[in-house]
C-alpha cells in the first residue's frame, strides 16, 4: 500500500527535482516508510510507501537491470509468491520478496498483457524507455484510486487529486461534476469536481506516447457469464473462494489485523482468518454511546466467537468535527457521513497493526443492502425495460431531474446545458441487458458505487492513517462467481444475501448471520435540526455559501423548513449540500 505520482511532459524535458518531491509530500501519509522517483527524458514516476512486504528490500521504483523499464504500484499483488514461482526457472526471477518485483519480472517476461494475471488491489505506472510509453494501469473495481489531466503537452498522474494540483493545476470546477454529486450523493466516474481531471477507469489502462494517450480496458465483469447450479453446489464455491481470497490476505511482513463491526461481512472474514492463523486474530470496532446507533455488541459476539484479541472503543455519535478532515483526505464531497466513523475505527487499529482485512464489497455482490430488497418487492419483474431503468435510476437519486429543475438556479442550469448525468448509470444497466434484473441493479453498484464512493472510504481513511484495508470479498474470483449466480439466490423472498448467508451461517452462527443489518452512520438528521442548525446556516444560507450562487434560495428553504417541522426526511439532501460547501471552503476557498 503506497501512494504513487508523476508525469510525461512530451517535450522530453524534465521538471525541477522539487516539484516531482512536492507531488509526493503531499500525500506522505499514504507511504511513510520512504519515498522514492524516477524522472528521464521527461517522465517522472514516484511513490510514497508504506512497507508491507519485505520491508528492507520493497523500495520503489524498481527498475529493470538495464535501467529502460521502471514500475511503481500502490496497493498488493495478493497472488504475488505463486507468479513468483512460475518465474524462477526463468531469467526474469525474482531477485526480492516484494510484490512490486513481480510486477516488473512478469511486464518483461509478457509485456502489457502480464495485467490478467494478477489478483490483488493495484495501481501501477510502468515506464518502458524502449518504446518510449508509459501504462498507468487500474485494478478490476478501482480498489486503489488513480487520477490523471492529460493536454496537448502532458499527462499527470497520482493516487490522490491533490499531487495532480501540486504539479501545477488549478484547481478549476467541473460543473457537471456538482450535478453528478448531486444525483449519485459522490461525484460518478470517471469525471471528478477538477476540470480536466478524471479517473483512470476500474479495468482499464492508459496507453501514453508522445503521439497519444489511449484508453484500453483488460477486463470487463460484463463479459461474465451466468451459470446454474444447485443451491449446495454455490455455496461449496463460494465457501471455497472466500476462504482462499482470504488466506492469500494474510501475507504481511507487519502485525496485521481486522475490523470487525459483528455484521455478517466483517464476522465471516475474521472467522475464516482465525482458521487459517496460529495467534488469535487482532480486531478492532468502535461502537457509540447512543444505543440507538451502537452494534458493538455484535462485535463483542464475534470476537468471542472466535476467540480474537479485541479492541473496542466507544464514541460520541456526533464525529461531525472531522468533517472537513475526511473531506481534505476525500478530494472530492461525498454525502455519506460513514467516513467519519471509519476513519475513527482505523485510526483506531492504526495504533496496533499496518494493515487490516475488511468486509467491503459483499454488499454489492449479493444483494445487502435493504434498498434492494425495498426496490424489488415491488412490481419491478413485471414492467418493461425502459420503465425498469428509469425507475432504478430515480431509486438511487439523491436528487432527481424533476427535483432540480427548482434546486438549480438559471444561471446553474445554462452551465449544464442539458447534461444528464443518468446516462452513466443508464450506460452500465444497458451493457448486462443479458443479465438479470436484480444482478443489472448490483452490476451499477459494483461499477459505480464502489469505485466511486465505498471503495474511496476505506482506502482514504485508512490511507490517512497509514493503515492498509484489504477486502477479501472483491478477489475477482468472487467477483465474478457473483455475476455468474441467478440473482434470485442473493436476494429470495425478501431475504438479502440469501445463498450467502446460507453459506457461512456454520461458520458464524445463525444469529450473526441472519441479524437485521445496521448501516454504519451516525443520527445527523435529528443534528440538522438542533445542534448543527447554526452549521446549516452557515453552510447552505449564508452570503458566502456557494449555494447561494448555484441554487434556488426558495427551494433550500422549503427543503430545511420541511425537514425541520417533520414534514419530510431531508437529512440525505442537506447534508450532501453541506459537504458540497465544505468542500469548496477547502479546495477552492
Amino acid at each position: 500500500m503506497c501512494g504513487i505520482f508523476g508525469y510525461i511532459n512530451f517535450n522530453g524535458k524534465n521538471l525541477p527535482t522539487e516539484k516531482i518531491v512536492d507531488m509526493g509530500d503531499v500525500i506522505s501519509y499514504r507511504g511513510p516508510d520512504g519515498m522514492g522517483y524516477y524522472e528521464n527524458e521527461g517522465t517522472a514516476l514516484g511513490n510514497t510507501r508504506l512497507a508491507i512486504l519485505d520491508v528492507e528490500h520493497g523500495q520503489q521504483p524498481f527498475q529493470s537491470e538495464d535501467g529502460y523499464i521502471t514500475v511503481v504500484q500502490n496497493g498488493e499483488i495478493f497472488n504475488h509468491l505463486e507468479i513468483a514461482e512460475c518465474l524462477s526457472d526463468t531469467e526474469f526471477y525474482c531477485r526480492t520478496h516484494c510484490d512490486t518485483e513481480v510486477i516488473l519480472r512478469l511486464y518483461q517476461k509478457e509485456g502489457i498483457s502480464f495485467i490478467s494475471k494478477l489478483n490483488g488491489m493495484f495501481a501501477i505506472a510502468i515506464y518502458d524507455q524502449r518504446i518510449k510509453t508509459t501504462y498507468l494501469i487500474r485494478d478490476r473495481v478501482g480498489e486503489k484510486p488513480l487520477y490523471f489531466y492529460s493536454d496537448n503537452e502532458k499527462v499527470i498522474f497520482g493516487s490522490e487529486i491533490k499531487s495532480i494540483l501540486k504539479y501545477g493545476i488549478a484547481p478549476d470546477v467541473d460543473y457537471l461534476a456538482i450535478d453528478s454529486y448531486l444525483t449519485y450523493n459522490y461525484v460518478a466516474p470517471p469525471r471528478t469536481m477538477f476540470k480536466g481531471i478524471e479517473h483512470v477507469k476500474p479495468g482499464s489502462y492508459l496507453e501514453i506516447t508522445n503521439a497519444s494517450v489511449k484508453e484500453r480496458s483488460w477486463w470487463k465483469l460484463s463479459d461474465v457469464k451466468q451459470r446454474s447450479f444447485t443451491e449446495d453446489e454455490w455455496v461449496s464455491q463460494f465457501n471455497d473462494i472466500l476462504d482462499d481470497a482470504v488466506k492469500i490476505r494474510l501475507r504481511s511482513d507487519v502485525p496485521f489485523g481486522a475490523f470487525l463491526s459483528g455484521g455478517v461481512d466483517s464476522s465471516s472474514v475474521v472467522g475464516l482468518m482465525s482458521k487459517h492463523m496460529r495467534v488469535p486474530v487482532k480486531t478492532f470496532s468502535i461502537g457509540f454511546n447512543d444505543k440507538r446507533f451502537d452494534e458493538s455488541q455484535f462485535a463483542e459476539m464475534a470476537a468471542h466467537r472466535f476467540n480474537t484479541e479485541h479492541v473496542g472503543e466507544k464514541v460520541e455519535s456526533n464525529l461531525l468535527s472531522l468533517w472537513s478532515k475526511a473531506t481534505y483526505h476525500c478530494d472530492q464531497p461525498h454525502g455519506d457521513v460513514s467516513f467519519m466513523p471509519t476513519y475513527r475505527v482505523a485510526e483506531l487499529a492504526s495504533r496496533e497493526v499496518k494493515m487490516v482485512l475488511t468486509g467491503d464489497g459483499a454488499d454489492e455482490l449479493f444483494a445487502g443492502y435493504d434498498k434492494y430488497k425495498n426496490f424489488f418487492d415491488g412490481l419491478a419483474d413485471s414492467i418493461s425495460d425502459s420503465d425498469f431503468k428509469s425507475n432504478y435510476l430515480n431509486s438511487i437519486s439523491l436528487f432527481t431531474q424533476n427535483d432540480k429543475v427548482n434546486l438549480y438556479s438559471q444561471s446553474f442550469k445554462d452551465e449544464l446545458d442539458d447534461y444528464d448525468p443518468n446516462c452513466i448509470a443508464g450506460k452500465l444497466i444497458d451493457e448486462v441487458s443479458h443479465y438479470d434484473r436484480i444482478n443489472q441493479a448490483l452490476y451499477v453498484d459494483t461499477m459505480l458505487l464502489l469505485s466511486g464512493n465505498n471503495l474511496v472510504k476505506p482506502d482514504r481513511m485508512g490511507m490517512a492513517v497509514s493503515i492498509e484495508n484489504r477486502a477479501p470479498f472483491l478477489d475477482y474470483r468472487m467477483i465474478e462467481l457473483a455475476f455468474s449466480m441467478p440473482g434470485d439466490l442473493k436476494l429470495k423472498e425478501g431475504e438479502t444475501k440469501y445463498i450467502y448467508k446460507k453459506a457461512v451461517s456454520e461458520l458464524i452462527g445463525h444469529e450473526l448471520a441472519y441479524r437485521k443489518k445496521q448501516m454504519f452512520t451516525v443520527p445527523i438528521g435529528d443534528w440538522l435540526i438542533n445542534e448543527l442548525r447554526e452549521t446549516v446556516l452557515d453552510l447552505i444560507f449564508s452570503n458566502k455559501s456557494i449555494c447561494n450562487k448555484l441554487f434556488n434560495k426558495e427551494y433550500l428553504s422549503k427543503l430545511y423548513s420541511d425537514h425541520c417541522s417533520g414534514i419530510q426526511n431531508n437529512t440525505r439532501q442537506i447534508r450532501a449540500l453541506m459537504a458540497l460547501e465544505l468542500w469548496f471552503r477547502e479546495f477552492i476557498g
